[in-house]
């Protein structure tokens, strides 16, 4: 494979802190590669380094002469005065991206109500983002460097971007560095893993699921070594015999499969076990729903809704951006009131709540960390241990330095971790959580899943992190129109009942409701005999069925190519077939595009 970015010893620090030392690695043509670590550890300073933001302290970073590099960061560098449009695509002519399938599917997935000649600093947080993604994504890049992108994403744009991601390059093309803390999104779309942590880099073959397991045994292999040198220890040194660590045996281990985990895992780095605190007695109703509407003004977020929440329950809530999740959990939780119907809370219900944006966290922004432990109780009984609120934080992987340090000054992983802590040492029956994976690393995330795999109590949460929400919840709700709907089949039968309300709804409007259509505008040509409303009906019909045509035919080159790749060599009959299939689509795409292009002429279309 051709090295497309090398990098020899490279060494980089900021103040108080060494992100990266004596690091040799290169990144390959062909690689997808996932980046892993804990918050701090240096991640974004790694794609930050290979971007040519900065030079390191010292090493070296070569690039092969003509590769093209794009990067999204956590923050972006648009323009407030750019429009969409412009910020998207650039100086593109517009009949070349207006005609190309993947940089409409492109828009069309991640700019959906965006006005697409809008300014860029009139748009939501949310929004700006997905212009940076679709930026992006709109380029012809080597190599794709990529800071969590899937921030502001709902499962459905994340689900989309993997298997954009995923068919992007041809096999053993391009290259790939992504850095999020979904690990579904890891797993789907990544081949190697690199784990930044303590100055170094240690790279792994497969996904998530490959790099846990790996880990653990590296984890077991270093403990083995451990247990000897302990063992020869205790032979020649006698003081050590009475508290030295008892031998334990290496057990047989081998992975099998990517996707199996294995049991009896070590503990991960920063490991807690915040299990058992006291939670109160739950009666037999703790929430019930009846006939429940409400919303915004004339916006109904809610519709008739009736909902019965048991004791044990586990539910997680499913929905796109805007559904209305956040809203309901309010109205659930007596936050909000309905516009009609009732919410009956049980009399026992103690609400542990965990909002989104940590609202009760950044009302004491200007406390110090030591000063809200000090509010809680001395000791929490945890697991038939007295335990301080500084013990549990410390567990938490807040180190002693770090009490005294404002609540404002906490990164984004602190903060949501201590209002984690603060929720549970309420001592809640009934967990309301609101995305509650949001700046967690990956090690954290997996503490946060132990520890809601054990809680006694209700639970409820909305989260866009695939992964967190099939392992701590046992039934998903899906908010799709104001209405909630049982998914027995989780996920995917939700992403499934997205994919076919599309469907329905752009064979009822034509693409015509289309981002892009949207900001078009229809004029009659000066130069060319007006059309008749008639004609201009029949010409209107033919260029919404050629547009659904393209929109069904794009992905067939592609799948024929998979197909071809799959089948025997020796089997020349077949792939002649299928070269001629793969032709004659190609040929037909090309026909339909020129149609398309001729049509939207002829009315006008800009």
């Amino acid at each position: 494979m051709a090295i497309l970015i090398g990098c020899e010893h490279l060494y980089h620090e900021w103040p108080g802190k060494q992100v990266l030392n004596d690091v040799t690695i290169g990144i390959d043509a062909g690689e997808r590669i996932g980046i892993v670590g804990r918050n701090g550890d240096g991640k974004s300073t790694l794609l930050d380094l290979l971007d040519g933001k900065f030079e390191p302290d010292a090493g070296t970073i070569i690039r092969r002469n003509g590769i093209t590099v794009g990067y999204l960061g956590q923050s972006d560098a648009l323009d407030d005065d750019d429009t969409v449009c412009h910020a998207v695509v650039g100086d593109m002519p517009e009949y070349e991206w207006a005609s190309d399938p993947q940089i409409r599917s492109i828009i069309d997935e991640l700019l959906v109500g965006v006005d697409w000649m809008g300014k860029i600093g009139s748009l939501s947080g949310g929004q700006r983002r997905r212009c940076d993604l679709a930026r992006l994504l709109v380029g012809s890049w080597d190599v794709m460097l990529m800071d969590e992108p899937t921030n502001h994403l709902d499962m459905h744009a994340i689900t989309w971007l993997a298997e954009h991601l995923k068919r992007r390059w041809p096999d053993g093309e391009g290259a790939l560095l992504v850095v999020t803390h979904d690990r579904w999104f890891l797993d789907e779309v990544c081949e190697h893993m690199w784990e930044v942590h303590d100055g170094t880099i240690d790279p792994f073959e497969g996904g998530y699921s490959a790099y846990i397991q790996q880990r653990v045994e590296r984890d077991r292999m270093a403990q083995a070594s451990e247990d000897r040198r302990q063992n020869i220890l205790r032979k020649e040194l006698n003081w050590l015999a009475h508290g030295a660590k008892a031998r334990s045996s290496k057990p047989k281990f081998r992975i099998k499969e990517a996707q199996a985990l294995i049991a009896n895992d070590p503990p991960l780095r920063n490991s807690i076990e915040l299990k058992r605190l006291a939670v109160s007695r739950l009666g037999k109703l703790v929430i019930e729903m009846k006939n429940v509407s409400c919303g915004y003004g004339d916006h109904t977020v809610i519709s008739d809704l009736s909902w019965l929440i048991g004791p044990g329950d586990r539910y997680g809530i499913l929905g796109e951006n805007g559904a209305g999740k956040s809203t309901l959990l309010k109205v659930m939780t007596g936050r909000m009131r309905p516009s009609h119907g009732y919410v009956k809370i049980g009399k026992s219900v103690r609400f542990g709540i965990l909002s989104q944006n940590l609202e009760e966290l950044h009302k004491k922004d200007d406390w110090r960390v030591e000063e809200l432990l000090a509010t809680y109780k001395k000791y929490y009984v945890v697991d038939g241990k007295p335990q301080s609120p500084e013990q549990l934080l410390e567990r938490l992987g807040f180190a002693r330095r770090e009490f005294p340090t404002f609540i404002k000054d906490l990164s984004g992983g602190q903060m949501r971790r201590l209002a984690i802590m603060c929720v549970l040492l309420d001592e809640p029956n009934v967990l309301v959580l609101d995305e509650p994976g949001n700046d967690l690393d990956t090690d954290m995330l997996a503490v946060l899943e132990d520890l809601l795999d054990t809680w006694p109590g209700t639970l409820l949460m909305v989260s866009h992190d695939r992964y967190l929400m099939e392992r701590v919840t046992d039934d998903q709700f899906a908010l799709i129109d104001g209405k909630l709907r049982h998914v027995p089949g989780g996920v995917d039968e939700y992403l499934h009942l997205l994919d076919a309300g599309q469907q329905n709804r752009n064979e009822a409007k034509g693409p015509s409701a289309s981002t892009m259509d949207k900001a078009a505008t229809v004029q009659e040509s000066p130069s060319e005999p007006a059309l008749s409303n008639a004609e201009r009906r029949e010409l209107r019909k033919r260029f919404d069925s050629v547009a659904r045509k393209l929109q069904k035919r794009q992905d067939e080159p592609e799948r024929i190519k998979k197909e071809m790749a799959a089948a025997d060599p020796s089997d020349y009959e077949k792939l002649m077939s299928l070269q001629e299939e793969l032709a004659q689509t190609e040929q037909e795409i090309s026909d339909l595009e020129d149609e398309w292009l001729e049509l939207s002429d002829t009315l006008g279309i800009e």
